[in-house]
This record gives C-alpha cells, sequence and structure tokens, in this order.
C-alpha cells in the first residue's frame, strides 16, 4: 500500500499516545456550570503565558475571533486587517453576520501590516464614515506563507492603535511557529493586544480547541457571546487536556517543522515546474506553477505519488510541515518532487 504523506495542513495531525492518555485521565466537569477544573486549568496555564488577565476555551478559532470581535465592536464600526487575514477570505462573511461591521482591507507584504499602511485607512469622525474600531493581525499569515510578525513589528501598530483609540486583536493561529521563528517571549504580548486567540489543533497536535485570551472583563463579555454562538461544551475537559499537553510537551519541537519546510522550499526552488517560492520563515510552503503547467494537474500527480498537498489559487500550491511529518517524510517527499515530470498544457 502507498504510504501517505500528508502535506495539506497541520490541522490532520493526530493525537500521540501520550496526549491520548492525558486525555482520558483528565478531571472532568460541566464547563457551562464553570465545573470543569482541566479547562479551568488550560485557560489560566495560557493567560498567565502570555501576559493577559483571563482566558476562554471555545471549539475552533473561527469562534474564538468572531468572538473577539463581537466584543470589540459595535454595528456601523469597520474592522482593518489585511486582504488575505483569515477573519476575512475564511470564517464565512462572519464579520458582517455576526458583528453587523465592514471590514477595510489592507495589502500588506504578504500580509504583513505597519503603522504606515494602517494610519491612512483610519477613518476621522464622520457621519458618512463607518467607526474604525479595530485592527487584526494574523500570527502567522497562512496566506502569506507563514510569514510572521516579531513584537518589534507589532509594538508600533500597537501605538498607533492606542493613540486612535482603537482595540487590537491577535489571531494567532499559528503563533507558537512565530514565536519560534522569532524567538520572542510569549509572556510579552500581553502588553500590546486587547484580545489573543491561541490556536491548539494546527502545529501543537490537538485535535480539537482555541483559547480566547484577554482582560477579565472582556472575557465575561465573550463567555456570553459564546453561548448565543453555541460554544458552550460540557465535559470540555477532555479536549482542554489535549491543549495541555501539547503545550507541555509540542512546543520547542516546532523548529523541526521550519526545518523541513526549508528543506522542502529549497528543492522546489530548483524544479522547472516551480515559477517561484515564496520565502519560508515558519511551517507552510507556498509555491507558484510555471508557465504551461497547471497547478491542479500537479497536485493530482503528486497524490498519486502518495504526497498530499493543495492548490491555493490556479497556479499556487501549498504544503505544510507538522508534528506527524517525519525527516523520512520528508526525504521521500523531497525525492518525489525531484522525479515528478508534469505535462506541458499549452
Amino acid at each position: 500500500m502507498l504510504r501517505k504523506i500528508d502535506l495539506r495542513s497541520d490541522t490532520v495531525t493526530k493525537p500521540t499516545a501520550g496526549m491520548l492518555d492525558a486525555m482520558m485521565n483528565a478531571k472532568v466537569g460541566d464547563d457551562v456550570f464553570g465545573e470543569d477544573e482541566t479547562v479551568d486549568a488550560l485557560e489560566n496555564k495560557l493567560s498567565e503565558l502570555f501576559g493577559m488577565e483571563a482566558g476562554l476555551f471555545c471549539p475552533s478559532g473561527t469562534m474564538t475571533n468572531q468572538i473577539a470581535i463581537k466584543c470589540f465592536t459595535q454595528p456601523l464600526d469597520e474592522v482593518i486587517c489585511d486582504q488575505a487575514s483569515h477573519v476575512y477570505r475564511y470564517e464565512g462573511g462572519g464579520i458582517a453576520f455576526h458583528s453587523a461591521a465592514s471590514v477595510r482591507l489592507l495589502h500588506g507584504e504578504r500580509g504583513i501590516l505597519t503603522p504606515e499602511l494602517i494610519e491612512p485607512e483610519i477613518n476621522e469622525p464622520n457621519i458618512h464614515y463607518p467607526n474604525s474600531s479595530l485592527v487584526v493581525l494574523e500570527n502567522t499569515v497562512n496566506k502569506g506563507g507563514g510569514a510572521c510578525y516579531s513584537l518589534a513589528q507589532i509594538e508600533p501598530i500597537h501605538t498607533l492603535c492606542n493613540i486612535k483609540e482603537l482595540k487590537l486583536h491577535l489571531d494567532g493561529a499559528r503563533i507558537f511557529n512565530a514565536l519560534a521563528a522569532t524567538g520572542d517571549k510569549p509572556g510579552n504580548y500581553g502588553k500590546y493586544f486587547d484580545g489573543i486567540s491561541v490556536c491548539l489543533s494546527k502545529g501543537l497536535g490537538a485535535p480539537v480547541g482555541s483559547v480566547l485570551l484577554g482582560s477579565k472583563d472582556m472575557i465575561k463579555r465573550a463567555v456570553k457571546v459564546r453561548k448565543a454562538f453555541g460554544g458552550g461544551m460540557r465535559q470540555a475537559g477532555f479536549l482542554a487536556a489535549a491543549g495541555i499537553y501539547a503545550l507541555d510537551h509540542h512546543v520547542e519541537r516546532l523548529a523541526i517543522d521550519h526545518t523541513h519546510a526549508g528543506a522542502l522550499a529549497a528543492t522546489l526552488s530548483q524544479m522547472k515546474y516551480v515559477a517561484s517560492v515564496m520565502p519560508v520563515e515558519t511551517n507552510i510552503v507556498i509555491f507558484k506553477i510555471a508557465e504551461n503547467f497547471k497547478a491542479a494537474s500537479i497536485v493530482q500527480q503528486f497524490l498519486e505519488r502518495g504526497i498530499l498537498c493543495s492548490t491555493t489559487g490556479p497556479d499556487t500550491i501549498r504544503m505544510v510541515t507538522h508534528l506527524d511529518i517525519s525527516s523520512e517524510m520528508i526525504d521521500s517527499a523531497i525525492e518525489n518532487i525531484i522525479h515528478l515530470n508534469p505535462s506541458v498544457h499549452k
């Protein structure tokens, strides 16, 4: 049987034996009643780690992001984010649906925003304009090929938001990948952001869950919004235990995923069917297919060789390294990349 090497996403990971053991032995209660001590432990662990006051465990990063936007905006407000951001592209139009807010889209380099991009797009008080109330950053930027912010880049954005009285939220979908790449300390994040979404089900390998971090008052409101979204869970400690295990055992190894991604990118950049490869900072490799080749056809040919990847556009392909991809798998993938001989499409 052909061995599958699944590079579609870092969301495809399976719980490790140690994680499963932690889940099965979790102490649980009804979290809607505030009685699940494992959920409490996860929320406290992450809020302390990132220097925030409180946390809220939710089923997904989409939910934590949408709850934060709901908490930080009013109807007729405007959210400022990059055009490639997950909150805009991949959350089902949730900003409009849940928060009745409009969106101001910016065009950062690989999805990375700067104060110089943001400031001209902040609306002055005017009856004709929506009220600019929130800036959302994504770290790392999925469509930017895993591009990441350092705290040195975040600080001036925070300063601008303070001056202009805007809230600042972080979609930390792959925040630990960013930390592994930059060497920044998570405890310094709390002083820059009003809200942080920390995803546990990507590079950290947990099966479910994200935690929203913020002030005690913000999280108190977020609990009610989560309830209205249908996100209250009962014996959620079984899932929270996976998150705790991931934080304790899977953070340090993220640098391995980055090394694997770099090796894939170095090989792809030499192939005749590849026009260019985005710079690789973390665990995401996005490459553009050369003229006269078709991305979908190349993805299919990789699949026939046991390598799963995905298109991100008519001429771009994405590969993502993760916990379930070994060095041997990377060596095999590289061999297949080298020997792939896709047909030219006129």
